[in-house]
């Protein structure tokens, strides 16, 4: 009873943006999750192979590539509410193309839609808890955003495992009503939005005197070691892009999981937030950012280790477990990263970040195609691996960002 107090007393003393878009992230988290596990089983179920997967995917990155140089901007110059709404819209229209798609060649508007939209979401949601939350809250309050989105997310992959059962199992006829649902619930969040959500004075007061390249030029002349972190970030993207193709393939194909084994999966790794979000938080608020984020990146890693040599469904699950800890580190980067520029710079810090989480979003989907197709799906995971410790040996020459503000 104290923890849930001390939780709605954080949340109370917090600006309305904030706690709208709280419920933002919780509604989308269960939509999307209805989906993430399947859609590239979904994907192969239509025609694709592997390596086609792959190329679908990169195409996908290219579009995200394409508007990541201007979603900061835009945020800045004309509102975080209207980069939250086009974000959602286009994410909606997406998930309706891709339901409606007859084979995998259909879904390349679907991808590059869905990763459009991604990348907008990506930059400018983050924004609100740098412009928003004090510097010794954002931690606490980023992970705490985690925690209440990984409630609906814990039952959203078993609710859409049961979907696909009922209506056919993992073929596209199974996969396919998903896509409605999600489509649906998405125009439901952009109405929801549209209504609550209101950037305040203090942020819409700085926005209409941006200009795009000088702000690029003010975040690497004013930011704290955003070279090295751009490496560090670009290194996650690298290892999520890759993860998020081919591991719910790898499951199915080589260790023979069912829509079952990848729902409890997905629902495992939402267990870790929502027990640790705001425990991390705080103690990311307490030890400093680098620490935590050295910590969650090695469970990680031990959890791929475990999908590698799973020898049954109760091994998949629990790595999934583990795979929650990526979801700590992520929250954790985050928080970091936001305090590595001024307030005023952060659109386009963000927006920069995505125009090379962008390209790396393009060549990883290729890239895991071709080690799975040329060596074997075992060393894609490797990869991975190898790509989160480049990560951690990037992160020691960081400055640890808990009192720079």
């Amino acid at each position: 009873m104290h923890r849930i107090k001390g939780v709605l007393d954080f949340i109370k003393r917090q600006k309305k943006p904030f706690k709208v878009n709280l419920v933002r992230v919780s509604l989308n988290t269960f939509l999307l999750s209805l989906t993430r596990q399947y859609q590239s089983v979904y994907i192969v179920e239509k025609g694709a192979t592997p390596l086609e997967l792959g190329f679908l995917n990169s195409l996908g990155g290219l579009a995200g590539a394409s508007i990541s140089p201007v979603s900061g901007w835009f945020a800045d110059k004309y509102g975080i509410k209207k980069g939250l709404l086009l974000g959602t819209f286009i994410m909606a229209l997406a998930s309706f193309i891709f339901a409606e798609a007859p084979n995998w060649i259909y879904m390349i508007p679907a991808m590059l839609f869905f990763m459009l939209a991604t990348r907008i979401l990506t930059t400018v949601c983050p924004m609100v808890c740098g412009s928003y939350l004090k510097n010794e809250e954002r931690a606490t309050g980023m992970q705490l955003c985690d925690t209440l989105s990984a409630i609906p997310g814990l039952f959203s992959p078993l609710v859409a495992a049961a979907i696909i059962a009922k209506f056919g199992g993992l073929k596209p006829e199974g996969i396919r009503p998903l896509y409605y649902i999600q489509s649906v619930g998405l125009i439901l969040v952009f109405l929801f939005v549209m209504k609550e959500y209101s950037d305040l004075p203090e942020i819409r007061g700085v926005k209409y005197s941006v200009k795009f390249l000088g702000g690029i030029r003010e975040v690497l002349e004013e930011g704290v070691a955003v070279k090295q972190w751009i490496l560090c970030s670009s290194m996650s993207t690298l290892s999520f892009f890759i993860s998020s193709t081919y591991l719910p393939l790898f499951v199915k194909e080589v260790k023979g999981g069912d829509q079952y084994v990848l729902g409890a999966m997905a629902a495992a790794s939402m267990v870790v937030p929502l027990a640790l979000a705001i425990p991390t938080g705080r103690l990311a608020d307490s030890i400093g950012r680098k620490k935590v984020i050295y910590i969650t990146t090695l469970v990680y890693c031990i959890s791929l280790v475990l999908v590698i040599y799973a020898f049954n469904p109760a091994f998949l699950i629990f790595s999934g477990f583990l795979q929650g800890f990526w979801m700590l580190a992520g929250v954790t980067q985050g928080a970091m990263s936001a305090e590595l520029v001024p307030t005023h710079l952060l659109g386009r810090w963000y927006g920069l970040l995505g125009v090379f989480g962008s390209v790396i979003s393009v060549a990883a989907p290729l890239l895991g195609g071709v080690i799975w197709s040329v060596l074997s799906p075992t060393h894609v995971l490797t990869f991975i691996i190898l790509a989160q410790a480049l990560k951690l040996l990037v992160l020691w020459s960081i400055p640890e960002t808990l009192r720079i503000r």
